[in-house]
C-alpha cells in the first residue's frame, strides 16, 4: 500500500483558490493530509507560502517536508478576449510558473517524491471527430503550442529524478467556476443553447472525478508523463446542451451562431467551436474508475 494512503503527508499547491485547487484542498484536508497553499501575497497564516513566478521566487522553506507538490495556477484561458497582452499572460502564468516551482524543488535537499502539473487537452487542438489519447502528438495553434511549453517547464523537476505527471485536464463540470460556472446560469435561466452547430465533441469530466483522478495520480507511485483527465465517454456540444436541459428542465431554444461567437469572442471562439474528443487511455489503465463517467452523471453531481 502506498504510504500516502495510510499517513498523514504534507502537500503544497498552487492555484488553491481556483475550482480545481479549492476541491482538491478540501478533499487532501479532509483525509487527515497537511494542504501549504501557495500565494503571490504575503502569507496571512502557516498554511501559506509565498511565491512570485514572475520574479522567479519561491519560499523554499515552506516546501520543506512536502511529500508532493500539484501545480494548478494559470490564468483563466476564458476570462478575457485573446488580446496579444492576454495571450502573454496566458503563457507566463503557465510556462513561468512551471519552471519556477520545477526549480525549485528540485533544489530541496529532501524533494518531494511527486510533481503533478496542470495542463490540458488543448495539447491535441482541433480533433474533429477523431478520438485522440495521450499517444497523440500536439496539435497546431496558440493552445497546442502553450501546452507543449507548459509541459516542457517542468523539465527541471524531471531532470532531478523527481516523478513527473501532467494532467491533461478537460471540461471540469462544476458551478463554482470553469466553463460550466458560466453555463448554469444561463441553462438554469432558460437562455442555454448549442453553440455553433454543436457537432463539436466536449472532452469533459465532473469535478469530483477530477479530484480523484489527481489524487490517484499522486499516490500511485509508478505513474508519470501525461494523462487525460476526462470521463471515458466525450460528447458532443449537441448532446450536452440536450443533457442540460434534462437535467435542469429548462428549454435550450437559444443557439450561439458561429459567427456571433467569433465576433464577440475573436480568436478564442476557435477553442470554444472546436472539436476534441479526448480518451483517458493511460488513467483508465492505471485502474482509476469514475463515479460519474455520463454527462448527465456529471451535471447532477455538480448540482448536489
Amino acid at each position: 500500500m502506498d504510504p500516502m494512503e495510510t499517513t498523514q503527508s504534507r502537500v503544497a499547491v498552487t492555484g488553491a483558490s481556483g475550482l480545481i485547487g479549492k476541491a482538491l484542498t478540501r478533499s487532501l484536508a479532509a483525509d487527515g493530509h497537511e494542504v501549504v497553499r501557495l500565494v503571490r501575497r504575503a502569507p496571512r497564516g502557516k498554511d501559506e507560502v509565498r511565491w512570485d513566478p514572475q520574479e522567479g521566487f519561491v519560499d523554499k522553506a515552506g516546501l520543506a517536508g512536502c511529500t508532493a507538490v500539484v501545480n494548478l495556477a494559470g490564468a483563466g484561458i476564458g476570462d478575457h478576449r485573446w488580446t496579444a497582452a492576454y495571450k502573454r499572460e496566458l503563457r507566463d502564468s503557465r510556462v513561468l510558473g512551471t519552471g519556477t516551482l520545477a526549480a525549485a524543488v528540485a533544489s530541496l535537499d529532501e524533494p518531494p517524491r511527486v510533481f503533478v502539473n496542470a495542463s490540458a487537452i488543448g495539447y491535441y487542438g482541433d480533433t474533429g471527430s477523431r478520438a485522440v489519447d495521450e499517444s497523440a502528438p500536439a496539435g497546431q495553434g496558440f493552445l497546442p503550442s502553450l501546452c507543449v511549453e507548459w509541459e516542457a517547464a517542468a523539465a527541471a523537476a524531471q531532470e532531478a529524478g523527481i516523478r513527473t505527471v501532467f494532467a491533461r485536464n478537460g471540461l471540469v463540470v462544476g458551478r463554482e467556476g470553469g466553463a460550466w460556472g458560466r453555463l448554469f446560469p444561463l441553462f438554469k435561466a432558460g437562455l442555454g443553447g448549442r453553440l455553433g452547430d454543436g457537432r463539436q465533441y466536449w472532452s469533459h469530466i465532473s469535478l469530483h472525478d477530477e479530484v480523484a483522478a489527481l489524487r490517484h495520480l499522486i499516490d500511485t507511485e509508478t505513474l508519470s508523463g501525461p494523462f487525460n483527465l476526462t470521463a471515458p465517454e466525450p460528447r458532443t456540444n449537441r448532446e450536452v446542451t440536450a443533457a442540460m436541459g434534462r437535467v435542469l428542465r429548462r428549454p435550450t431554444l437559444f443557439p450561439a451562431p458561429a459567427p456571433a461567437l467569433r465576433l464577440v469572442l475573436g480568436e478564442m471562439a476557435g477553442d470554444v467551436l472546436g472539436s476534441q474528443r479526448v480518451l483517458p487511455t493511460r488513467l483508465l489503465e492505471s485502474g482509476f474508475t469514475f463515479a460519474f463517467p455520463g454527462i448527465e452523471d456529471a451535471i447532477r453531481a455538480a448540482l448536489r
